[in-house]
């Protein structure tokens, strides 16, 4: 046993001085609709906003649809989705996922909480829960326990931590 293990080589060691700068693609947080949140979402997680436009030329392709749970931003999603879908969107743009933000603390009402299982069985969906504080303005704080899944995506693709 012994001998096997002292002849198996070992790579080279590397060191690395100060932070590693990180990886992945780098995203655009785009509104299907006005007050969905782009914004707020870019100052806590980072990337690129893109208000309701799309990304332009030198922005990031990777694209982070966001709407409000209310039956206009659900509804707002799903057309936006729908451009996907029939490949109507600006050409070079990668949908990574929809990312719905509470519209009002507590749970969804049944008939709106149905649009948001339909658009879950059509893309990746990130939840964002109501943050009073976010209301208030202030966005310091770390980002709700429950978005864990989108700040390791935001993380590990982000370009300005």
């Amino acid at each position: 046993m012994r001998r096997e293990a002292e002849s198996v080589q070992q790579g080279p060691e590397i060191w690395i001085r100060g932070p590693v700068a990180p990886t992945g693609r780098r995203f655009a947080w785009v509104g299907t609709h006005g007050g969905a949140g782009v914004s707020t979402l870019a100052a806590v997680y980072g990337g690129h906003d893109s208000g309701r436009d799309w990304p332009g030329p030198g922005d990031p392709t990777s694209v982070l649809l966001v709407a409000r749970t209310h039956a206009a931003g659900l509804l707002a999603a799903r057309r936006t989705l729908e451009l996907f879908r029939r490949a109507e969107h600006p050409p070079g743009l990668d949908l990574d996922a929809v990312v719905l933000v509470a519209d009002a603390p507590g749970r969804l009402p049944r008939p709106l909480a149905q649009q948001a299982k339909e658009i879950e069985a059509a893309v990746d969906v990130y939840r964002v829960p109501w943050v009073p504080a976010w209301r208030l303005g202030d966005l310091n704080g770390t980002p709700p326990r429950s978005t864990g899944a989108l700040a390791r995506l935001t993380r590990a693709t982000a370009t300005n931590p």
